[in-house]
């Protein structure tokens, strides 16, 4: 399900750079400590070469997400692309000759899929290099065959492609209303495993018959559902993880039938549930004998490796931080490559030994000046909602001070983001700075179960905001936080959040920082992408049918009740949440003579990839609450 996710996926935090003189601390420090902490890189995406000698992977060790590889015993990286804009995943082909990966141009939502050899020779981009959304799907066994998504025939819909890298040529194998994409195609060829997302937060996959389109829904069901799957070796069959007629997803296989029936599905026999998580990811090794289950505990991680001809688990390997991701294994099935990261561990390449179930690090994100082991981890704090509905959120305590500290609330995109105790370098900048974060899962977070991720959905949307009042009085009540001293921050629909809470609870909120954040649902509806449009109606609320609800839930028709000052920051090549809504918040609030700051970033879309950016925004929104939530009691 990694394009679909991708697409979803919540935008990284960050802000920027604003007048030197904002706060009472002097700027060189505060620059300087708060650039290094930024200036943390981060690896992610590996992919084995078929010998398992060497990983592709993604890292911004140059300032900007590329493509590089490194010996998986360990070495120095080579670099494989030298961009201008950022990467986004990488995948090494069956065959060994081609790395596919997709670049963002400007930052933005256009991605563009290339091939290139991996000494960084022969490159060639697949897609049309235009405005349309592509994206990467995975290979076909031989290598001769690579599946991509691409809304090029509708902008409204991104449909499912297969390359042919012989020929150079593309064909549309499944078209779509919405989002779509393959997520497996089988070894013989013959087969594609279709995700099709029918709205945010239900889904389902189809097999799919290459040569003649004839497609076959493998997971009907009731309400919401989340699927994701992956052929068996043999193709009879698809592992699978599914919530269908349950709460949380699990992990379960489903045959196919396609030798004698060509494709009539079975039912779906579970092999590993949990009461207490969800599967958050699987994979399968080559010989199809072992599958690796990444078990999703209130946001931390756990791992399970399971025997799929006995059913039973091999081993509980301990991970080496709280969160793993991005995995894949060596084609003798003996290495397992994963992206590890926690609070105070940036993310990086790690790999397990399979039959020894011990961890290696293979490459190690630059931290100068930084002493990793003082970056504070979080605690987990739960509390309830007004309606008694249990929630939970991430504590960042500063090392120095006494409590009740200066404290910003941060709400996760999405909405169906999870919050999850990784690295922040803007959570440990605040804490390093004096100032404690709190990163809450209000309803409408994903990982908590079906039920309590659409518990937002449209005119339910209420009760999440109901829930930021919720969150204050949770660090009130913990002694962590003092009324007065509190700011509200966040990215996409955190910044939608942050907006609700300034105009909802205007008295809660001493400063804001709007991250690229939605703030009028019609102008959103109006100006995003189509594809995100025709998947958010249920998610938000029909633009067609549902406008005086729409209009009842957007902020920009109560930013009259704002009084914090507010920072408002946005990509000039955002697509997903168009730079129009952070227009309408900074022209209201100057004309109401509210402190506003505005930043807009010519080289970013839906988030910040530049190391230069990341490194000024994170110093501009630390700077900012400093002066607005922290310096008010120094100077009282």
């Amino acid at each position: 399900m990694k394009t679909i996710r991708a697409l979803l996926a919540s935008a990284l935090w960050v802000a920027v750079r604003t007048d030197p003189g904002l706060c009472g601390a002097a700027p060189d420090d505060l620059e300087r400590s708060v650039a290094l902490m930024a200036k943390i890189g981060s690896a992610s995406s590996p992919s084995f070469s078929p010998d398992g000698r060497t990983l592709a992977f993604v890292t911004n060790l140059g300032g900007l997400p590329q493509v590089w590889t490194v010996d998986a015993a360990g070495g120095y990286p080579q670099l494989v692309t030298a961009f201008d804009d950022p990467v986004g995943f990488v995948e090494w082909s069956p065959a060994g000759e081609w790395l596919a990966f997709t670049l963002a141009p400007g930052g933005g939502m256009n991605e563009q899929v290339y091939l290139v050899r991996p000494d960084g020779t022969g490159l060639k981009r697949l897609t049309d290099g235009g405005k349309e959304t592509n994206r990467l799907g995975p290979w076909a066994d031989d290598g001769r065959t690579l599946a991509m998504g691409s809304n090029k025939r509708d902008g409204a819909a991104i449909d499912a492609y297969v390359y042919d890298v012989a020929a150079g040529t593309s064909r549309l194998a499944a078209q779509n209303r919405g989002i779509g994409g393959f997520e497996d195609l089988s070894r013989d060829g013959k087969w594609g495993l279709l995700n099709r997302l029918v709205n945010r937060g239900d889904n389902n996959l189809y097999l799919v018959e290459l040569s003649s389109g004839r497609e076959t829904l493998l997971t009907p069901h009731q309400g919401p559902g989340t699927f994701s799957g992956e052929f068996a070796r043999d193709g009879g069959a698809v592992y699978l993880e599914t919530n269908a007629d349950r709460d949380q997803t699990a992990f379960g296989r489903m045959e196919l039938g396609i030798g004698s029936g060509a494709g009539k599905p079975g039912k779906v026999a579970l092999l590993a549930q949990r009461p207490d998580a969800e599967v958050g990811s699987f994979a399968l090794d080559d010989a199809g004998t072992t599958a690796a289950i990444l078990w999703n505990v209130a946001g931390r991680s756990e791992l399970e490796l399971m025997d799929l001809k006995t059913g039973r688990t091999t081993g509980r390997p301990k991970l080496p931080a709280e969160i793993a991701g991005g995995m894949d294994f060596s084609k003798d099935g003996k290495s397992l490559a994963m992206v590890v990261s926690g609070a105070a561990t940036p993310a990086d390449i790690w790999i397990l030994d399979v039959p020894t179930g011990a961890f290696r690090q293979v490459t190690k994100s630059p931290h100068p000046g930084v002493d990793l082991a003082k970056l504070v981890r979080p605690e987990l704090l739960d509390f309830r909602a007004h309606d008694g509905l249990p929630l939970s959120g991430w504590l960042y305590r500063p090392e120095s001070g006494q409590a009740p500290y200066p404290t910003v609330l941060s709400f996760h995109g999405g909405p169906e983001g999870q919050e999850r105790p990784a690295f922040s370098s803007l959570y440990q900048a605040l804490v390093s700075r004096g100032i404690a974060v709190f990163a809450p899962n209000v309803r409408g977070s994903s990982g908590f179960g079906k039920r309590f991720v659409n518990l937002d959905n449209g005119a339910l949307r209420v009760d999440g905001v109901k829930d930021i009042q919720a969150c204050v009085d949770a660090v009130v009540r913990a002694g962590v936080a003092a009324p007065g001293r509190i700011g509200i921050m966040g990215g996409s629909y955190g910044g939608y959040m942050v907006m609700a809470g300034l105009t909802e609870y205007p008295e809660l909120f001493a400063a804001g920082a709007n991250l690229f954040g939605v703030v009028n649902f019609e102008t959103f509806f109006k100006n995003t992408e189509p594809w995100m449009a025709a998947i958010s109606k249920i998610e938000y609320g029909d633009p067609d049918r549902e406008v005086e609800m729409l209009r009842r839930l957007s902020p920009i028709h109560k930013v009259d009740r704002v009084t914090a000052p507010t920072i408002v920051l946005h990509g000039a090549n955002d697509t997903n949440v168009p730079v129009v809504e952070a227009e309408q918040v900074v022209d209201s609030l100057k004309k109401r003579g509210i402190p506003v700051e505005y930043v807009l970033f010519p080289d970013e879309g839906h988030g910040w990839r530049k190391t230069p950016n990341r490194v000024r925004s994170t110093v501009a929104v630390t700077r900012w609450f400093e002066k607005y939530i922290k310096d008010l009691k120094e100077k009282a």
